[in-house]
């Protein structure tokens, strides 16, 4: 992920998870509040309850990766914490990011009409 997307320091994401309003999903959690950089800003955050070292970052590697194409279509002045949960280790990644495109456009931080092109190009690709 780029470095201008990435939210960053333990009081960004405290503020975020104490703030924000919470969306839950089986394979992560989501949070997200107003910023005043106006920016897009993302930090993916994976506990102990994960697994080991090599699972949460395999976990955060997903789910940075899977929120990659969506970082320019997100509204501008979000800040996003995503928290991962134990399933998204069996997820595929078509699964990941079909999961965190619904997320978004049903918070409306995307455009319905983006999410349904996102998930139909997934399908041709397929």
């Amino acid at each position: 992920m780029n470095r201008k997307f990435r939210l960053r320091g333990s009081t960004n994401f405290k503020r975020v998870r104490q703030q924000g309003i919470a969306t839950a999903h089986p394979l992560f959690v989501l949070i997200y509040t107003q910023n005043s950089t106006g920016r897009v800003r993302v930090g993916v955050a994976a506990g102990r309850s994960i697994g080991n070292a090599v699972q949460r970052n395999r976990a955060k590697r997903r789910l940075r990766a899977s929120i990659q194409p969506f970082l320019e279509r997100i509204q501008n002045g979000v800040d996003l914490v995503i928290l991962a949960r134990k399933p998204l280790l069996q997820a595929s990644f078509a699964q990941i990011t079909k999961a965190i495109a619904k997320i978004l456009a049903d918070q409306q931080l995307i455009s319905e009409r983006t999410y349904e092109t996102q998930t139909a190009s997934q399908r041709d690709s397929a």
